[in-house]
């Protein structure tokens, strides 16, 4: 197959990609979902089965005999489920290490520190040991209302979150001891939306529960402060630390307006209107900016002052997250592109058009840029240049 032109940048920017390192593509077979994940020399996709190809020459290492609804990548294994099982690979040659039968057809996965937490259909939590597979603990009673990967238990910093009959639970990641409850309300009190939590480096729990933001102290589930917005808010909010103003709390509703709370008191700094946004991925705040994808363009804010700095407007709907990389913003859309911009100015670098809706979040490392598409292609690039692809075949 002849090469792909993936554009040039407008500007002079030195390469950023390794020397030696070219662009390429990967083919798969199947359809591909989900976003890249970057672990060492290897990227890990999802296409029915996991693949994990070289980051340097885009050759596949591995790929698992089984498909794969919900993967993690944590402690030298890849864990996968292909929903009535998991079973875990060595990240790096892809050996068998365990495989069982779960408790019921799994919906999330989530790993940390060894521990390995899962979400069953029906409202069932389990939790693993990732090196050998044995069971820590299960239980029963968590949401069933809503059943994905995003609204899963998560686990961070060693405690299992997980919300259900109107509570948010914090229990024990090893031994599912229940650390705390806070009540958030039931659906009718949510408003019908997955109620989001994102605990924090600062101690703290923030959680989105229909159109109330909450903080919570991390170690007794204890009510710090709480904001009301005017609409639902789907995505989980971010809290960033920082100082002159650049620390806060960020989030948006599904109306697109995006928010910015003193992270001590929860007090309204600034409030700002982009366009209806029914993604539930939370805002990314880096560099003193907030980007985020709302509707078919990706807005940039002033973290301090909320002032808008740019907009860049695709073909089609945004989709997943934009990530920020050494001054630039990656991001995909529907319109099946991939592009680069400059994260102060908003003027596009390059953007590749690919066979096909871009899927998840771009990841990038080391210089480049990683996407996956609905064309069955992988594709590495320079994070500076885009420039031409060498091409691999499954």
């Amino acid at each position: 197959m002849a090469p792909v032109h993936a554009g040039s940048s407008m500007a002079e920017t030195p390469p950023a990609a390794p020397a030696q390192w070219r662009p390429w593509r990967f083919r798969m077979s199947n359809d591909l979902w989900g976003s890249p994940v970057v672990r060492g020399g290897l990227l890990y996709v999802t296409s029915f089965e996991v693949h994990a190809l070289d980051v340097t020459s885009g050759r596949r290492q591995f790929k698992t005999r089984e498909v794969a609804w919900a993967m993690a990548v944590t402690g030298g294994r890849v864990i996968a489920s292909d929903g009535p099982s998991l079973y875990a690979l060595d990240s790096t040659d892809g050996t068998d290490r365990w495989r069982l039968a779960g408790d019921g057809w799994i919906y999330s996965l989530h790993a940390e520190r060894g521990t390995v937490v899962t979400g069953t259909r029906g409202g069932g939590v389990q939790a693993w040991e990732a090196g050998n597979g044995e069971r820590l603990w299960s239980l029963s009673g968590a949401q069933s209302d809503f059943e994905t990967q995003e609204t899963g238990p998560v686990i961070e910093g060693g405690t299992v979150f997980m919300w259900g009959d109107g509570q948010v639970y914090a229990l024990e990641a090893r031994t599912g001891s229940e650390l705390w409850r806070h009540h958030v309300g039931d659906a009718t009190a949510t408003g019908g939306v997955p109620v989001r939590v994102r605990p924090g480096p600062d101690g703290v729990v923030h959680i989105a529960a229909g159109s109330r933001v909450l903080a919570l102290d991390a170690a007794s589930g204890a009510e710090r402060w709480r904001f009301d917005a005017p609409a639902a808010v789907l995505c989980p909010p971010t809290y960033v630390p920082g100082y002159g103003g650049q620390g806060g709390v960020y989030f948006a509703d599904y109306l697109g307006t995006v928010y910015a709370l003193d992270p001590a008191t929860g007090d309204d700094r600034w409030r700002i209107p982009t366009e209806a946004r029914q993604s539930s991925e939370p805002v990314l705040v880096a560099d003193g900016l907030v980007h985020l994808g709302s509707g078919n363009a990706v807005y940039t804010l002033d973290a301090a002052s909320g002032t808008p700095r740019w907009r860049f407007a695709a073909g089609d709907t945004i989709v997943g997250s934009p990530v920020v990389a050494d001054g630039r913003v990656h991001f995909g859309s529907e319109d099946r592109c991939l592009y680069t911009v400059d994260a102060v100015s908003g003027r596009l670098n390059w953007k590749l058009e690919t066979g096909g809706a871009i899927t998840g979040s771009p990841a990038a490392a080391n210089g480049v840029v990683f996407a996956c598409s609905t064309d069955h292609c992988v594709y590495a690039l320079d994070a500076a240049r885009g420039t031409r692809m060498a091409t691999s075949e499954s």
